[in-house]
């Protein structure tokens, strides 16, 4: 790209200008530090361009956002890319600020201002599970910064169990894929969104009084930090680590055998189901 348009630089006056930097971060799954054989890279690209000069030093100049545009257009074709053995992966990028509507690649302050103000809880919870995968050291240390002080002090506390409790029912009923006698381990109640959600409001709930708690962005470590700083007992924690983990390992040799379904028989998951109820209604009772 910067052999075609040269280098995307910055500031307020000519001669005094910086090179531009960029980076990724990965939410999701990936974020999460859990990728499995069909999951797809939920992405969001990241720049520090700002100031009232951003153009490249190409013998054309570009104006900075169509080049960040055309930067970020390139990462996704050649992540997509398909080849005799397939294509490499699905890539996601909704979950950038303002979602199909925004940028495809935008400024840290930019997307801090957004997730101060403007952000949903869902997004909130999006962004917890969110690490910086690629680019420039400085800014995947900025956009972990901008991370802990958003999940510290930005979310909605006074709402987050409602608004938790209603994106979860709505993903139940829109998003379930199973008949009588089935079971969709994602997304049935009692199936893997439960724990993440659990998970997700417990430490967001927390994360102001227990800043260590946004230390890691997979669900077992979180669920190891709940227990740590007693927002959970270990004999629960424990539990729904192993369930998280036989949930996965099922949804793995799913994965594995081709079909692209999550959906198994729900007799022999009539138990942990059960379990998995007692403990979330528990969490919600208040909200319901």
């Amino acid at each position: 790209m910067t052999q075609m348009y040269g280098t995307p630089y910055c500031g307020e006056e000519l001669g005094h200008l910086r090179p531009v930097v960029v980076a990724v971060a990965g939410y999701g799954k990936l974020g999460g530090l859990e990728l499995g054989y069909a999951s797809d890279l939920d992405l969001v690209f990241l720049h520090d361009s700002t100031g009232s000069i951003q153009l490249t030093d190409g013998e054309r100049p570009l104006d900075n956002g169509i080049f960040f545009l055309r930067l970020g257009q390139r990462i996704v074709h050649l992540l997509t890319m398909h080849s005799a053995a397939g294509r490499l992966y699905e890539v996601d990028m909704r979950l950038r600020p303002n979602g199909k509507g925004g940028f495809l690649m935008t400024g840290i302050d930019a997307f801090e201002r957004y997730q101060q103000t403007d952000a949903w809880t869902w997004e909130h919870q999006a962004l917890l599970r969110a690490r910086a995968v690629a680019g420039n050291a400085k800014l995947c240390g900025a956009f972990e910064a901008v991370r802990r002080r958003t999940l510290s002090v930005a979310v909605r506390r006074d709402t987050l169990r409602a608004d938790v409790l209603e994106m979860r029912l709505r993903m139940r009923r829109e998003l379930s894929r199973s008949s009588a006698g089935q079971f969709d381990i994602k997304q049935d109640a009692g199936g893997i969104a439960d724990i993440e959600f659990l998970v997700q409001y417990w430490v967001l709930a927390a994360a102001q009084a227990h800043p260590e708690l946004l230390t890691y962005t997979d669900n077992i470590r979180q669920l190891e930090g709940l227990a740590v700083v007693g927002v959970l007992d270990d004999t629960t924690a424990a539990w729904l680590k192993e369930a998280y983990i036989s949930y996965r390992m099922v949804l793995h040799h799913l994965s594995l055998e081709g079909d692209g379904e999550r959906i198994v028989a729900a007799a022999p998951y009539t138990q942990t189901r059960d379990r998995l109820r007692e403990i979330w209604s528990a969490a919600f009772e208040s909200a319901t």
